[in-house]
This record gives C-alpha cells, structure tokens and sequence, in this order.
C-alpha cells in the first residue's frame, strides 16, 4: 500500500515517535510510506529518522489562523503519491488530512494520542473531520472512553490499538551506564530516578522535583531529560534546591536509549496522558517505574509489580520512590519484571499488525 502519514511537525514528540516507528515497521513490510509535516521551515529532527527509516519526508505547511488552501494543498500532495491510507495523528492533523484524504479519494484513519483539549470551535471542526475517517483510534481504554465522553467520533469508529515501541533499541547497558554517569558527574553507586518528556503543565515535572527534593544527597540524584514551556520554570526550581548538582536538566536529547540505562527507577508524574511511549521503553530498559496513574499507563504499570502507580500527590509519589531507593534489590527485581512485560506487550510489529489491518479494511470500504 501507499500510505501516508500526517503530523503537525516533525519534533520530538511521543505521536511523531508513535508514528516514526509505525512508519519504518511498515517500509520494512514492503509499504510505500510518506510522513507529512504541517508545519513551517525548518524541519524537526525527526525528519532525518524518517528517511533513515526508508519514508519520504515531505512539509505542506499551514498558514496563519484558519488556512482555507492547506485542505486542497493536501489533497493535491496525496494524489501525486497515489495514496491509498492517509493516517493522522492528533487534533490538527485530523482537521485538514481527513478531509483532503476524502477529496484525493484516500482512505483515512485517524490516532488520537492524549486527552486533546481545545476551544468549542477547535473541538467542532474535530467532530465533523472524524465523521471522514474509517477508524478512530486510541492508544488506550481510558484514551477511547475520553474520545466518548467528549464525543470526538462517532461510536462505531471508535477502535484501540495501543502503542508499542521497537523494543530492539531499548535493553539494560552497562557501558552505556558507566558513560552517561561520568558525563553527567553522577557517581557509579548512585541511585538515580530520571523521567523523559516534553517540560510543561500537563507532564509537571516540577511535581516530581518536590517529591524527590528531600530525597536527594550524595547517593541519589535526579534527571530530566525533554523541553518545553515549563523549562525555565524547572530550571528556577532546581536552583532553589539546597544542592543543585544533584539534578540535572539535560533538555532535549535524542538519544534516550542511551540514557535509560543510566538510571535506576523512572518516574512520571503527569497530570494527564494517552498511552506515552517512554514507560514501555523505560521498563525494556529494565527500570520500574512509578508514575501518576493517569490516562493509559494503569494498563501497562503492573502496580506493586513492575513499579508503582500514585495520585497525582507529592506526598504519595515521594513515598513510593522512597521505598524503591531504600530497597535496591526490590527495585532491581521490578524492573527485571517490567523489562519482561515490555517484551510481552509493546513490540512494534504487534501495532503495525493492527494498523495494517484497520488500513486493509478502510481500503475495500473506501473502493467499494
């Protein structure tokens, strides 16, 4: 098939990694595959993965405000590809692919990745895109009863496929290990709590930082690893701490599964979330993991099992990461457990067999 996926960017995201991924499993499988950013010059640098993976990288930029071309612009881009599927991820994606798929008489399938909220109008133009799709898609059960409780598509399009992760990319590495410590000064026995992800309100890093701020000395240190709008609000509360050395604001790194590794318990403390990669990809690594128990991850978090699952509650999460840095061996247990699960649950080659399916699917609808 030719299949074209469509992104609002191509930053680094967990729905332009979903899609990264999904992308270069299906190249793999013989499919002719086209990522499609909205977004204006320059490119993000996920576009380099994206051709590395095999797939055409391709930018039709949306103007200003309500873009009345970019529909048509689309479509136009579609048809020159010959595309048979034309799969969106996310709210923005969704209002204008949905509708050029229909014009270049492409099938459409459509990923909703998070909870997506927006304006009355923004949440209208989504509504009606949907009814164009084949499929409506959540990462997750708490994601699909958000997608019904909003009424973002109608109920008989409403499918879950949930994310998995090229699992082959992501292992415990003791080398790895040794040498994001030393670049980062973090001694060999320390132990070390790290959490991956875009900085702003809805992942609240600065939750975690109050929760392990009296935890933090000489033998426990923290990492936070993304960027965002809440960066520079992070970064003040880290000076504010009696010893900041002891946490370590990396911003945006591309090279994760290199850093999982190096830590010894992975955290999220979210205050909403779809499905986010980073937790099946940090329990491949072999970490537990204790996070918020928002949005997806109750279903991949095995609580009490391969981490632990809070309240969106400083006291509750500096309590459970508390018992997991005073007990080494059970932490080291959980993750062995958490890394076995991942393998178990989250490969990429799962998902694209459900994608692959959706798309054989909506391709006979759509010709007959």
């Amino acid at each position: 098939m030719v299949i074209v996926h469509v992104l609002s960017s191509f930053g680094v995201g967990g729905q332009e990694r979903v899609a990264l991924d999904l992308a270069a499993s299906q190249v793999r499988r013989g499919h002719k595959v086209t990522a499609v950013s909205l977004a204006p010059a320059p490119d993000g640098p996920l576009a380099a993965e994206f051709e590395a993976a095999g797939a055409a990288v391709v930018r039709v930029a949306k103007g200003p405000g309500t873009d009345a071309t970019l529909v048509p612009r689309l479509a136009w881009a579609f048809r020159r590809r010959k595309a048979d599927v034309v799969h969106t991820h996310n709210p923005l994606p969704l209002i204008y692919g949905a509708a050029a798929a229909r014009l270049a008489g492409a099938a459409s399938i459509h990923t909703k990745h998070g909870i997506n909220p927006g304006s009355r109008g923004h949440r209208f133009l989504r509504r009606q895109a949907a009814k164009l799709v084949s499929s409506f898609v959540a990462v997750s059960t708490v994601t699909a009863q958000q997608a019904r409780t909003q009424g973002d598509a109608p109920e008989g399009s409403i499918v879950v496929i949930a994310n998995g992760i090229r699992l082959e990319r992501f292992a415990p590495d003791a080398a790895a290990r040794a040498a994001v410590r030393a670049e980062l000064g973090i001694p060999a026995a320390a132990i070390v709590v790290g959490t991956v992800g875009r900085v702003d309100e809805f992942k609240n890093q600065t939750l975690l930082l109050a929760a392990i701020a009296p935890l933090l000395g000489a033998n426990v240190h923290v990492v936070f690893v993304g960027d965002g709008p809440t960066r520079a609000a992070l970064e003040t509360a880290v000076t504010a701490l009696p010893d900041p050395a002891k946490a370590h604001v990396l911003g945006r790194r591309m090279d994760v599964a290199r850093l999982l590794p190096a830590f010894d318990i992975f955290c999220l403390s979210s205050k909403s979330e779809g499905l986010p990669l980073v937790v099946p990809e940090a329990m491949a690594a072999g970490l537990p993991v204790v996070s918020t128990a928002v949005g997806g991850i109750p279903g991949v978090v095995d609580d009490g099992e391969t981490g632990f699952l809070t309240g969106v509650d400083e006291l509750e999460l500096r309590d459970r990461l508390q018992r997991l840095i005073a007990d080494p061996v059970r932490a080291r247990a959980m993750g062995l457990r958490a890394r076995e699960v991942a393998l178990e649950r989250y490969s990429a080659e799962r998902m694209t067999d459900d994608y692959l399916a959706l798309y054989e699917r909506a391709v006979k609808q759509q010709r007959r």
